[in-house]
This record gives C-alpha cells, sequence and structure tokens, in this order.
C-alpha cells in the first residue's frame, strides 16, 4: 500500500530542508529579522484600501455598465453625502438648510457642490405653480380669512397686540360669523403647551397659511459632492469633518433644537470602513490571544509557543508585502485575510512541532528528531498547502474581483505559511527547544471523543445519515441578503438615518433609475413605468414643467392681491411699549372670552378647539402668576408666537413672483440633474414599497427591468450584484472542488484516498449550508466565502488524517492516538478562535463571515475526526478481509 520509493524523494527534501534550517539557526533568524523589517517598510507605503462594495464586481457585468454611463453623464451623484435636516417647523428646517448650504459652497477646499433643492430660487419663486388648484384655492381662502390678523400684527409686531387681535376674532365669533380659528387656536395652544413643559417649538405660520397640521419635525434633505483624498486611507474622513464643522458654524449643536444627520453612499462606506477595520484590528488581536493560548495547550511548551507565533507573524508580514507588490491594495473582504492567516497559519506549525515532540526521547538528539519530523509531516504539508492553495486560486477567475482578490492573496499566504513554518520553526528550535516527553502528555477528555468512532461507528453512520437527511430539506431555504445595508454597523449613524429615509417610499434614496437618448424615448420609458403596482411615482425633467400654469398663475396673483405688500423683519417682534401688566391684562380679557364663548355656545364646531385653548391659556396665566421672571417668559412666548411670521411672510411674497415658464426657460442648475450636457435624460423610480426588504427590493427591481432593461441605481445594484456574487461563488466552488480532486488524484495517487477525504469536507459543506439555515444567518456579500473556504481549509485535516492512516502502520484505532489527530484538533480549535474573533466585529458582514466560517470549521473537525474514522475503519476492515492479489 505504501510507495517507499516515492515517499523517500519527498522525505529526504523536507527532511533536509528542516535539519539545514536548524543547523544554520543564527543566519536563519538575522536573514528573517532582515526580510520582515523590509517588508514592513514596502507595505506601509504601498498598501491601501478600496471600501466599495461595486467596485469589487467586474465591470463588464451590464449593471456595471449601465451604473458607469450613469456616473459619466450624472457625475453629481457620484460619491455622495445626504444630509438629512431635522427641526420643528418647517420654516427653521428650510431657512437653517439654506444657511448650512451656503456655508458648504463657500467651502471649496472639502467640497465640489452642495444642492439643497428645496431651496432652489427657481423653485423657491415658481413653487405655488407645483401646487394643485384646489390647494391653490383653499390657501388663498385663508390668506383672506387671515389677511386681518397679520396686517394688524405687522402693524405692531407684538404679543399685545396679536392676543387682542385673537379676543376680537373670539368675540366675532360669539356675535354668530363663521370664521375658520380652529387651526389658529390649535396652534398656538400647541406653542403655548410646548413652553410651559420646557420644550418649546415655535408656531408655525406657513401651516397655518397652508392649513395644514403642524406636525413634531420637519425634514430637509441637502445633498453634497466631496472631495475625497483616495491618498488617505479614510478618502471621506476630511469632508465629513468639514460638513460637521460648517453645521456647527451654521448654529446646529447639540443645544439647538435642529439636528443633522450624516448618510448618503460616501458616510456609509466611511463608517463601513470604520467599522470593518476596527473589527479586523480588535479581532486580530483576539485572534492571537486565543491562538497563543491554544498552542500552550496544544504544544505545552514555551519554545514551540514562540517558534509557531514568530513563523505566523513572519508569514503575515510577508503576505501583506504580497499584497501590496501583486495588488496595491485591500477591499472589505480581503481585509479580513490577517485574521483567516492567523487562524490557517499556524496548522503547519501545530502539525510540524507535534510530529518533532512525539518523536523527542532521551536518546535522540534534537537535529535527529527535527530531521525526522521534517521528512514524516513534509510531504503533507506540501499536499495541503496545494489544496488549500488551489481552493483560494479558484476564486481568481470570478467576476466577483473583491473576492477573487482575496483568493490571490489567502492562496500565496498559504504558500508563503509552509516555506516559513520550515524553515523558522526548526531554527527556533536550536534556542528554545521542546522538553522531552511533551508529547506524552494525555488529554483524558480529548481521549474520550477520539474513541468514539471505533466503538460507535455504526452509530456513527446512523447519525450521519439522519443529519443528511435534516441538511436536504433545509437547503431550499438557503436564502441571500442583497441589502448592502446589512454588513455595516447597525447602530451607526449613517445606517439608522439612511434605513429612516427607506421608509418613505415616496422620497426613498433608493430608487432606480434609467437614462433614455431623447425625449420620446423618455416619455416612453415613463408611459411603461407609471403603471407598475411596483412602482410608486416616475419623476423626469417633464415634471419641473406645471400644468394649467395660467389658471395657477391667476389665483396666485389674487393671493398676492389678498395679502397685500406685507413686510415684516425679526427685529421688530417683541414686548415693544406695553407693559408687563398690559400684557397681562390682554392675556386675561382673551381668558375671558373663552370662557364667555364655551359657557353660550358649548356645541360650536369650534368649541373643543376653544375649550383646549382656554386651558392652556389658563396654564400660562397661573405660571405667570409664579414665575420670577415675568417679563422673560413673556418675551418667550411673544418669539415662540411671532418669530417665525417674518420668514413665513417673505417666503410668501417671494413665491407670489412666479411666471409661467416653458423647459427651455428652466435654469440649468436643475435641469441639469435630469438633462446631461450630452441631452441624455434622467428617470428616477420610486419603490411603492420599503426596499430594506429583500423580497420587496427584488419585486421592485425585477418588474422595472421587464420595462426597462438597461435600468441602474442602488436597488438594481444590490439585488444584481447579489446575484453575480452568487453566480461568483458557485464557479468558484465548482472550480476548486475540480482543483482539489485532481490535485488529490495527482499528488495522492490513489482514488480511494482521493475519496475519503473528500466525504468529510463535502459533508461539512452540506451541513454548514444548512447551518445557515438552522440559525438564521443568511448568505451575504461577505460571509458566501465560507465554503469555498472551508473546502480549502478543511481538506488539509482530512489529508493528514488519511495520509497518515495510509501510508504508516497506524491503523484507524491507533491514528486517533497521535500527534496527527491532536494537531488537527488543535489546528481546527486555532482556526475557530480565529474566526470566532471576527464574530464580535462592528461590521456585520465580518460578524457573519466569523460567525459561520467557526460554524463550518467544528462542523469540519466533526467529519474528519468523527465520520472520516469511521469510514477508515470500514475501509480498513474491507481490505483485510480482500484476498491477496
Amino acid at each position: 500500500m505504501v510507495d517507499v520509493t516515492t515517499r523517500s524523494s519527498s522525505y529526504h527534501f523536507f527532511a533536509r530542508w528542516t535539519a539545514f534550517a536548524y543547523q544554520n539557526a543564527a543566519w536563519v533568524i538575522l536573514a528573517a529579522m532582515l526580510i520582515a523589517l523590509a517588508s514592513i517598510n514596502y507595505t506601509i507605503n504601498n498598501l491601501g484600501v478600496h471600501t466599495d462594495t461595486t467596485e469589487m464586481l467586474s465591470e463588464e457585468l451590464p449593471f456595471r455598465i449601465n451604473h458607469e454611463r450613469y456616473k459619466v453623464e450624472f457625475p453629481q451623484y457620484k460619491d455622495t453625502i445626504i444630509l438629512a435636516l431635522d427641526a420643528q417647523t418647517p420654516e427653521q428646517t428650510y431657512a437653517t438648510a439654506k444657511r448650512l448650504t451656503a456655508v458648504l459652497k463657500e467651502d471649496t477646499t472639502h467640497v465640489y457642490d452642495a444642492y439643497f433643492s428645496s431651496g432652489d430660487p427657481f423653485l423657491e419663486r415658481n413653487g405655488l405653480l407645483y401646487k394643485s388648484i384646489p390647494d391653490l384655492e383653499n390657501i388663498t381662502d385663508r390668506l383672506a380669512a387671515a389677511q386681518p390678523l397679520v396686517a394688524r400684527i405687522a402693524d405692531d409686531p407684538t404679543l399685545y397686540t396679536f392676543v387682542n387681535v385673537l379676543t376680537e376674532a373670539v368675540n366675532e365669533l360669539r356675535t354668530g360669523r363663521v370664521l375658520d380659528l380652529a387651526p389658529v387656536l390649535d396652534g398656538v395652544g400647541a406653542t403655548l403647551d410646548a413652553r410651559l413643559a420646557g420644550t418649546p417649538r415655535a408656531l408655525s405660520w406657513q401651516t397655518l397659511f397652508t392649513g395644514e397640521m403642524q406636525e413634531d419635525t420637519y425634514q430637509e434633505l441637502i445633498l453634497v459632492r466631496p472631495k475625497l483624498d483616495f491618498s488617505q486611507l479614510f478618502a471621506a474622513e476630511e469632508p465629513i469633518a468639514a460638513v460637521r464643522e460648517a453645521a456647527i458654524a451654521t448654529g446646529i449643536t447639540d443645544e439647538a433644537s435642529e439636528r443633522l444627520r450624516i448618510t448618503g453612499s460616501v458616510a456609509l462606506a466611511f463608517d463601513e470602513l470604520n467599522s470593518a477595520m476596527l473589527g479586523a484590528q480588535d479581532a486580530g488581536i483576539l485572534a492571537l490571544v486565543l491562538v497563543a493560548i491554544v498552542l500552550f495547550l496544544a504544544l505545552r511548551a514555551t519554545g514551540a509557543v514562540v517558534a509557531v507565533l514568530l513563523s505566523l507573524i513572519l508569514g503575515l508580514i510577508l503576505t501583506a508585502t504580497f499584497t501590496a507588490f501583486a495588488i496595491g491594495h485591500l477591499n472589505l473582504i480581503s481585509i479580513a485575510f490577517a485574521v483567516l492567516y492567523i487562524g490557517l497559519g499556524v496548522d503547519y506549525a501545530i502539525h510540524f512541532l507535534l510530529r518533532h515532540q512525539e518523536l523527542t526521547t532521551n536518546t535522540n538528539s534534537i537535529l535527529d528528531t527535527l530531521y525526522t519530523a521534517g521528512g514524516d509531516v513534509g510531504s503533507a504539508l506540501m499536499i495541503c498547502a496545494i489544496t488549500t492553495a488551489i481552493g483560494f486560486y479558484a476564486f481568481m477567475p470570478t467576476t466577483y474581483e473583491g473576492v477573487a482578490e482575496l483568493g490571490v492573496i489567502s492562496g500565496t499566504g498559504m504558500i508563503i505559511s509552509l516555506i516559513v513554518t520550515l524553515t523558522i520553526a526548526p531554527a527556533i528550535q536550536r534556542y528554545l527547544p521542546a522538553r522531552n516527553g511533551t508529547s506524552a502528555i494525555k488529554e483524558g477528555w480529548l481521549d474520550s471523543i477520539l474513541a468514539l468512532p471505533s466503538k460507535q461507528h455504526k452509530t456513527i453512520y446512523t447519525l450521519t445519515s439522519l443529519a443528511f437527511l435534516a441538511t436536504i430539506l433545509a437547503l431550499p431555504h438557503m436564502r441571500f441578503d442583497y441589502n448592502l445595508l446589512n454588513l455595516n454597523n447597525p447602530h451607526k449613524e449613517s445606517v439608522l438615518t439612511f434605513r429612516e429615509l427607506l421608509a418613505d417610499a415616496e422620497n426613498s434614496p433608493w430608487h432606480a433609475i434609467a437614462l433614455a437618448d431623447d425625449e420620446q424615448e423618455a416619455k416612453q420609458v415613463v408611459e411603461q413605468l407609471t403603471d407598475l403596482p411596483e412602482v410608486d411615482k416616475v419623476v423626469t425633467l417633464f415634471d419641473l414643467i406645471p400644468v394649467d400654469q395660467e389658471i395657477k398663475h391667476f389665483l396666485i396673483n389674487e393671493m398676492a392681491l389678498t395679502l397685500g405688500p406685507i413686510a415684516l423683519s425679526t427685529s421688530s417682534i417683541g414686548a415693544g411699549n406695553y407693559t408687563v401688566a398690559q400684557q397681562r391684562l390682554a392675556l386675561e380679557t382673551l381668558s375671558h372670552a373663552l370662557n364667555q364663548f364655551i359657557t353660550e355656545q358649548p356645541n360650536h364646531s369650534a368649541s373643543i378647539s376653544i375649550r383646549a385653548f382656554s386651558a392652556s391659556l389658563s396654564q400660562l396665566l397661573g405660571q405667570l402668576n409664579t414665575a420670577n421672571d415675568t417679563n422673560q417668559l413673556l418675551n418667550a412666548v411673544s418669539r415662540d408666537l411671532l418669530g417665525l411670521l417674518p420668514e413665513a411672510l417673505e417666503r410668501l411674497q417671494i413665491a407670489f413672483e412666479a411666471q409661467p415658464f416653458t423647459q427651455q426657460e428652466i435654469p440649468d442648475a436643475l435641469s441639469s440633474h435630469w438633462l446631461s450636457s450630452d441631452d441624455v435624460f434622467r428617470i428616477a423610480i420610486y419603490p411603492t414599497e420599503n426596499i430594506n426588504d429583500n423580497d420587496a427590493l427584488r419585486r421592485f427591481v425585477r418588474a422595472i427591468q421587464l420595462k426597462a432593461p438597461q435600468v441602474t441605481g442602488p436597488p438594481v445594484i444590490s439585488l444584481e450584484a447579489g446575484e453575480a456574487v452568487v453566480d461568483a461563488f458557485i464557479h468558484a466552488f465548482s472550480l476548486a472542488l475540480i482543483g482539489v480532486v485532481l490535485a488529490l488524484l495527482i499528488l495522492l495517487r490513489n482514488v480511494t484516498s482521493t475519496v475519503l477525504v473528500l466525504i468529510p469536507i463535502l459533508l461539512a459543506a452540506l451541513f454548514t449550508s444548512a447551518a445557515t439555515v438552522w440559525l438564521g444567518i443568511p448568505f451575504n456579500f461577505a460571509n458566501i466565502i465560507a465554503l469555498p473556504l472551508l473546502l480549502g481549509i478543511g481538506i488539509d485535516s482530512s489529508i493528514h488524517m488519511v495520509h497518515r492512516s495510509r501510508n504508516t502502520d497506524n491503523n484507524h484505532k491507533n491514528l486517533l492516538h497521535t500527534s496527527t489527530a491532536r494537531a488537527i484538533f488543535y489546528s481546527a480549535l486555532t482556526t475557530v478562535v480565529g474566526f470566532g474573533s471576527l464574530a464580535f466585529s462592528p461590521h456585520q458582514g465580518t460578524a457573519s463571515m466569523g460567525l459561520l466560517l467557526a460554524v463550518g470549521i467544528l462542523l469540519t473537525l466533526i467529519c474528519v475526526l468523527i465520520i472520516l474514522p469511521a469510514l477508515l475503519h470500514t475501509v480498513e476492515r474491507r481490505e483485510a478481509s480482500a484476498p491477496p492479489t
């Protein structure tokens, strides 16, 4: 069964290699130190990080081609920041957003442009033309009713006058005059309640003029195109910091009522890189500590542990240097290679050193045992390195370039690990040799586990069959999470804000984009998409041209005449010449009028509003009686009630200047968002549902693709990228499996051995796939690398078991009590803690990858140390009972 001649050649090669390293230890260690220092210097100066998940996919994919064209035609939507500004009133939100936009436009160092669509001068002037005719008629009626009130306040903008006007209106209502006072009284009452509750909010005159109920919060969005510095690791760090500084300069502080939140593609990428880097850093440290602990438990010798750790660190440095030289950057997937290497890189050293310890006796010299250990495990380690590298290199031909890069890095890292282990570990033994007899230490609990296959192989077959059946039932329920947001840290401001924006389907930042080469094509696309149930609305340049402009213009002129040329400055608002006593008397008079009305007309349609307002006013009068500074309270109430009136009037006066216009009269600053310089039309398609849900996302994208195949935008990119990734990994796994099978057949030269190696690995892959269903961990852009990785990683353990069983005198029972089984166990344990440390990363993609890989390795360990020995037992019995040939 053993081909001695073949083994002898490789045996002596690796034996001489390790002996040479031991005999020339000083020179080997010195050379390693010099190489490490030079490598560190090169890596620091040449290794970057790419954060765009989309860029990890091949540029030849159709959706990438569509997206690249979109970025060329409309560069203002490439790499953007979305600023979500919230305030208590529409006036405050609008004014603050306009000031912030102006400050950002002045910062040409960090910002290309800042665009506040609602504050565009053209839209500000012609905004009323976009209202419906019934809305304009309603506004006209409300302005007519409010005109006397507004005119009186404009003449004397004081709390005293405002209260007196309200008193007169209530008295007019008592006489039977029809007045719609409810909205005014509701708004004033809510404003008073907020002040008295210690959470002041201003009265929105804009909502009073339009007849809308005043909401708790209003929001405006500002689109910022930052200048990204890609020479820095965090390209968006300075622009984002500049936005926050601009916000403070605008008055948006922690104490202000306005709140600014930063999101958008740039902010999401910045936070994702931050969380991925932080997670990789913390996971790397944790993995190193846990691996060191496991190594001590496995090797029981400080010298051996030091040898492994130094080999590990040098291999990691050299792999990083290779990455800087061959690729030049890491991505959000390949950045995990450091932790993966820590988990994988110790395997070879553990097998080598445990075999060395197993051979160590008082009579054998260290050189003799190293020579024998190198010869014994060298061939198996080489086969492992080759097959694992093939598993990783199988990523290279895929369209998922981000993972293709991980494949190149990790595959080469395995070769580097083999070379470093067989060179550094023997050299370290020259100065920190392993103690005699360390290999004789036995762990009772581990022995009990390893004894199961020889005692319970029938039970193992039964349980494996049941697990296989359960797996087959679970596999149809596997799913892929297309939502890129789910990879990021869910607690980051950018993620929370973006999810909130997605919930508003009407203005979702995740909307699809179609491009049309001419007006006819654009209108045809709009017609095809508008009636789809999955589409809420379709917006184009044509929507900037209001309908019925002449009629609306007439109504707007009527509004202007109704309100008149009223102007008011904010600085003029105050107490005027009225004393505290006079203002208190005015409030008491209003309270008395309200009480009289309630008594006289309890069933009036406005009675509910009047009762509520009367209660609010009574609370204010009560607080005036107990306040330390009555004048300060009255001034605060005056500002709350009248402070926003000047701005509301100013915006109305600007809106009264609206004039009918044509498409050609739309300024370039506005039309360029919808019509490119090459006369390409931009068509925005908004979903009916919240496409943060994967099923809703698929429905929306597939429905619009049937009508407009060239569609692009974040929803399309997410879905198509996910489909491309799944296809890429099916391709990668198939290539890896074929490559591994061919490599095993060539290296092992035995079909039975090849099959024995593959069975536990394929079972582990199936069980891991089913585990995604049982544990509720869907595949995503990050953790989908688990299956090809497990094929490459798990094959090592299986090879060691089969190689030692079928190439030595150990039967399956004795095999489980050799250094090989222990090395497999502890190697798997180091890999589990290496991958498991990733599960604590704040980056959810990395965390899910770490968790799934840890689960996969544990399942692989079960398949290799329990199921495989049972198979070896059966094969050995059949071969023993077969007649000699």
